[in-house]
């Protein structure tokens, strides 16, 4: 099977489903990808479920609310947390993860953080009180053709697109931005991050490069619409897809290192400081 780092660069978001349904042996192995253990960098564990909707008529479909974006799907990867430190970082982490495993299986996926019924697939979910459930995801395999909402969607969103390295990674501060040859070792785990999917991408990550510290800070440049719209913990989540990429890289590359919150770095106004790689010493 190939590595997940491979995945990364594969995998598109997909709206429109076949109708051809999983075969048996790849849902099996989704299935025990899906029910293993799962605990992000911070210690917060998310559990995650496959929802069969091979019985949910047109007019549920309606209230599921996902009617006219998704398309097709009938399994759905739902994701379960509980409120905590850190919670929805580890939550993207973790699910990115499962995500980029069923793309080497072949299926098709699309993070589904706000155009969803959150109260029909937390019935068949069966959430518990104080559980959150912050995205869902249709799993498939993609349609031959799109369908006009899709195409519409990734062209407003801009979905084939990524900012260039010049936006988001910066040597030491923000003043400078970081050249891909200055990247070393860390080149394909940071490229592989800058092609992260996030909500409406938006693509809200920076990150700042000490050479002579070897370390990465990660900040969020937050959508202050987000927060309007009492949706920011999607940025969280973003945090959390774009963790999981550089480390998958660098981890696949031979590259060891840890991830912890640095005390007292520089507040940003625009930029929060959220948390950094901290490559390990060479024994």
């Amino acid at each position: 099977m190939d590595k997940l780092s491979e995945a990364i660069k594969k995998r598109v978001s997909c709206r429109t489903y076949s109708d051809k349904p999983i075969e048996e042996n790849i849902r099996r192995q989704l299935e025990a990808i899906v029910k293993a253990a799962h605990e992000g960098p911070f210690g917060n564990r998310p559990k995650f479920k496959l929802l069969s909707m091979e019985t949910v008529t047109p007019a549920q479909w309606k209230k599921m609310g996902t009617y006219g974006v998704i398309k097709g799907a009938r399994i759905f990867l739902a994701g379960i947390i509980r409120p905590g430190h850190m919670a929805m970082t580890d939550y993207g982490y973790c699910k990115e993860k499962i995500i980029l495993q069923a793309t080497l299986l072949g299926l098709g996926t699309c993070w589904l953080g706000g155009t969803f019924q959150s109260d029909f697939f937390a019935q068949a979910a069966g959430l518990q009180p104080g559980a959150l459930m912050p995205t869902v995801t249709p799993l498939g395999y993609p349609a031959s053709q799109k369908s006009l909402t899709e195409k519409l969607m990734r062209r407003f969103a801009g979905s084939d697109q990524r900012k260039p390295w010049k936006d988001i990674f910066f040597a030491d501060d923000f003043s400078r931005p970081l050249p891909e040859n200055a990247a070393g070792r860390y080149r394909a785990a940071l490229e592989n991050l800058r092609l992260a999917p996030s909500a409406s991408n938006k693509q809200p990550w920076r990150v700042l490069y000490n050479a002579e510290k070897k370390v990465f800070h990660f900040f969020l440049e937050r959508s202050q619409q987000y927060k309007m719209m009492g949706i920011a913990h999607l940025q969280d989540i973003d945090l959390g897809i774009a963790m999981s990429h550089f480390e998958i890289t660098a981890r696949e590359m031979g590259l060891k290192g840890s991830w912890s919150i640095k005390k007292d770095m520089p507040q940003e106004k625009m930029r929060e400081y959220m948390v950094s790689w901290q490559e390990a010493e060479k024994n």
